[in-house]
């Protein structure tokens, strides 16, 4: 009976071969499996945090810069209510916290550090945008932020293509947004 269990491995290097039992391969397997949940556990975190520190971030910007000047601004018609506004940054800010997710996971900021300093140069600016504009009132200056933004995205494109092309689709609805953000914003200058 204690034979039947009795498994032989042998070597891809030539070497001789060894017998191990089947309590053996079966510790193997639970290591092995251990290991994996560990790496598992780790890229949740890694992934919860790249995710809610943006969005954490972009939420205390909105509270911070929430006031009433929004109704005071001159608007077009089809801006955006407020809520919606916020709602669609927030949106934003976690599809780039993601996006960027993506690309560290695959050794991306680590090849390229440009592309992790584009990243955090459209954090700061998009955490800027929402007081200048919404609670300062400051138009002009938004804007200059928003084609800033534009143009951080437009060179963090490529630069996240080149390793990981979902993390770039994710870029590429951000910089819809931040293109709409800048009509609008265009429309509050002129309006």
């Amino acid at each position: 009976m204690a034979s039947q269990n009795l498994k032989q491995r042998t070597t891809t290097s030539g070497e001789d071969a060894s017998i191990s039992t089947g309590t053996d391969a079966s510790m193997s397997n639970k290591s092995k499996r251990g290991r994996n949940m560990g790496i598992a556990k780790r890229g949740i975190t890694s992934l919860a945090v790249a995710v809610s520190v943006p969005l954490s971030l972009t939420l205390i910007s909105i509270c911070l810069s929430s006031s009433h000047s929004h109704g005071s601004l001159p608007k077009p018609f089809w801006f955006l209510p407020l809520w919606a506004l916020n709602v669609t940054y927030m949106a934003s800010s976690f599809l780039m916290g993601l996006s960027a997710w993506l690309v560290w996971a695959d050794g991306g900021f680590h090849r390229n550090p440009t592309a992790l300093y584009l990243y955090l140069a459209h954090l700061c600016l998009s955490l800027a945008w929402n007081p200048i504009v919404l609670r300062a009132g400051a138009t002009r200056v938004g804007l200059l932020v928003c084609m800033a933004m534009f143009g951080v995205l437009t060179r963090c494109y490529p630069l996240f293509r080149q390793v990981n092309p979902f993390a770039a689709d994710l870029t590429k609805l951000c910089l819809a947004w931040t293109a709409f953000l800048s009509i609008v914003n265009l429309k509050l200058v002129f309006v």
